[in-house]
């Protein structure tokens, strides 16, 4: 009988066990949880993952996507160690913990420690619940057991992780890391490990730029219990315990911002990983910053790298500061509309090369003309004569690129620049021939696509900063022959002062009233673009490409390249040969706006053409011109050596010794020249 009434006694007792545990668990299955994703910062990665620029999220906290790999291994030991030792024994809740915590409060009459798990702390953070009640500890005790029936313990420490408080607005150890070190969390030194366990206790007071000796006291407390439990070593935790704390709040990284916001207009979500080079990047960007140093507001910079084998951008520098400073440093330059100059030179003699009209060692004209009501001048208000059409390039002149475009139509022009991905805006009407000069609207990111397409052989692969997403198939929009002989022609242009002779081929402008000073240079494998001048288009006075922007040119490419690739060889169908063994159709281009011979036109009377003159020391040399008009400018190798003279008989001084070209050039524009040897003495 007593047995039968124990066994009655025991089956109720389990069944009203069960019963409870039944009714328990259905409670922890209503819990209503908050959602599992924290929004995290908009990133911008370079191509390698390296942050770029990151943005905050909408209640202006920055909070960093990290993952669990992605984190020092060191720090999730310290972690566990000092807050939650049985992390991966419990289900939510640590009830060993709690039982001695509410021992330890009984005996002692205060708390001693805590028994808020990892998972309790996650409760905590997800709902922003404070813990100064029991109806707040009991709440987060629920939904903590909640959590453990609904995610592993790996996805548990991942939240805590985007989630941990580090004081002011730095939430998850991913974005304090970044404002503690300057780092990723991947490697952290076991001071640091430290640190970061211990601010999220009392973010606010254990700030170490606020409150450095709390922030001292608590690292070294986490320190102090990894070595009593066998984390670290004695030497270990005291080491750690001598490296000093930081003492201020760093800045998160700020590289490409304006390329950055850019890819936030386009979407406002998640990563966005780009094609830039976040170290080539930051050359960049400093060595804008010292181009305009000293410039007050009378200069800015832009400066871009492409891979034009790729079409993937490395580098933008949109301005040389982003902050709305009287240069208007949040305006992005790469993207602004502005006067080309002369940069579009190189595709028009492209142009003339591809129609068969000129070869790089044909003659051509430099002397006034008049294409209907349009009366272009040189820069310098000097006229060369007839030259070849190499040296014409080379010298940026404009009479004859103006005659070039003249017989190939500026819509021809248009269309080309078009299918090589620029998007040209004209001021009004039809183009003209001002477009030769820069009487159009571009950008420098179009002027990119330009002179990658020149430096590939005539085909544009299209331009793109993303990842993995480029924008469409080569397109040709030149023929090989063409763009190389264009590209043979800059690769010889005499480089700025100290900047090396090393085969670079780039091409200078600048805009009308000197808004805008440009320079573009390509290898076998990049293309740098520069540009100096004003976001507000005001004049710059004295900022010529070929001053300013040439040797910005020189040193960002030797940045981006200390040993050029070497341009393409020949194609098959390059005609190498001199003037003289070119076709007769090809030995001199004739405009249709150039004037007819004329018999008044200057002629050298002394020294006879293919002379071989005698130099001696001290001793100038003789020349003579019979008809054209005066003053005559005389040129040695297309340098004058005499202007406004209106002598006809002269004493030059002619460097030497060495073949050499000697042209007198009248008031007319009209020119004659002869080559001679000037022999050693």
């Amino acid at each position: 009988m007593i047995r039968a009434r124990l066994f009655l006694w025991l089956a109720a007792l389990l069944l009203a066990v069960g019963l409870a545990r039944d009714r328990f668990d259905a409670w922890i299955d209503a819990t209503v949880i908050p959602p599992l994703v924290p929004v995290t910062s908009v990133e911008v990665l370079d191509r390698d993952g390296t942050l770029l620029r990151a943005y905050t999220v909408e209640d202006g906290r920055w909070r960093l996507p990290v993952s669990l790999a992605e984190v020092d291994p060191e720090f999730i030991d310290l972690l566990l160690n000092f807050e939650d030792r049985r992390f991966y024994d419990h289900a939510g809740v640590d009830w060993r913990a709690m039982a001695r915590a509410g021992w330890q409060a009984v005996t002692n009459g205060r708390i001693v420690s805590g028994a808020s798990t990892i998972t309790m702390q996650v409760a905590r953070l997800l709902e922003d619940s404070g813990t100064g009640s029991w109806r707040g500890k009991l709440r987060q005790m629920r939904l903590a057991l909640a959590l453990e029936r609904q995610l592993t313990k790996q996805e548990i420490l991942t939240l805590y992780l985007h989630l941990a408080p580090y004081g002011g607005n730095i939430e998850g150890i991913r974005a304090a890391t970044f404002t503690w070190f300057g780092q990723e969390p991947r490697q952290l030194t076991t001071a640091e490990a430290a640190l970061l366990v211990a601010i999220p206790q009392a973010p606010n007071s254990r700030r170490p730029d606020r409150n450095p000796e709390n922030a001292h006291i608590a690292r070294d407390r986490v320190l102090a219990r990894a070595q009593t439990f066998g984390v670290l070593s004695e030497e270990e935790a005291t080491s750690a315990m001598a490296e000093p704390l930081p003492t201020e709040r760093r800045d998160f990284p700020l590289l490409a911002p304006h390329l950055s916001d850019r890819m936030l207009t386009e979407d406002p979500t998640g990563q966005h990983r780009l094609t830039i080079d976040a170290t080539l990047q930051a050359q960049m960007e400093a060595l804008a910053r010292e181009a305009v140093r000293g410039q007050g507001t009378r200069l800015n910079a832009a400066i871009m790298v492409m891979d034009h084998q790729t079409g993937e951008v490395l580098a933008s520098v949109g301005s040389a500061e982003y902050s709305d400073n009287p240069l208007q440093g949040f305006v992005d330059m790469t993207q602004a509309l502005r006067s080309p100059g002369s940069t579009l030179k190189p595709l028009i003699y492209g142009l003339a090369f591809e129609a068969g009209l000129i070869h790089p060692e044909s003659l051509i004209e430099d002397r006034p003309a008049r294409f209907g009501s349009y009366a272009p001048q040189n820069f310098d208000r000097v006229f060369r004569g007839e030259l070849s059409v190499r040296r014409a390039l080379q010298a940026s002149l404009n009479i004859p690129v103006v005659s070039l475009l003249e017989e190939l139509g500026p819509a021809e022009l248009m269309n080309r620049m078009r299918r090589a991905g620029m998007e040209p805006e004209l001021p009004a009407g039809q183009p003209g021939l001002a477009v030769a000069l820069g009487g159009v609207g571009v950008t420098m990111e179009d002027l990119m696509r330009l002179y990658g397409s020149l430096a590939s052989g005539g085909e544009y692969v299209p331009l793109h900063y993303r990842q993995g997403n480029r924008a469409g198939d080569p397109v040709q929009i030149l023929s090989p022959v063409a763009s190389w002989y264009v590209s043979d022609i800059l690769s010889d242009m005499i480089p700025p002062a100290n900047a090396p002779r090393n085969g670079l081929a780039y091409k200078t402008g600048t805009s009308y009233g000197h808004r805008d000073a440009w320079a573009f240079g390509y290898d076998g494998r990049h293309v740098v673009g520069v540009w100096l001048g004003r976001a507000d288009g005001a004049s710059v006075p004295g900022a010529f490409g070929a001053d300013v922007a040439a040797p910005l040119l020189f040193e960002a490419f030797a940045r981006v390249a200390p040993r050029l690739t070497p341009l393409p060889a020949p194609p098959p169908g390059a005609l190498m040969v001199s003037h003289s063994d070119l076709p007769e159709p090809l030995q001199r281009f004739a405009s249709r706006s150039a004037p007819a011979t004329d018999p008044d036109a200057p002629e050298i009377a002394f020294p006879p053409d293919g002379a071989v003159l005698a130099s001696q020391p001290g001793l100038p040399l003789m020349a003579r011109v019979d008809r054209g008009r005066p003053p005559f400018t005389w040129l040695w190798n297309g340098a004058p050596v005499s202007t406004a003279n209106r002598d006809r008989q002269m004493t030059l001084d002619l460097a030497g010794p060495g073949f050499g070209e000697l042209t007198v050039i009248d008031s007319m524009g009209r020119a004659a020249r002869i080559t001679v040897e000037v022999a050693a003495p």
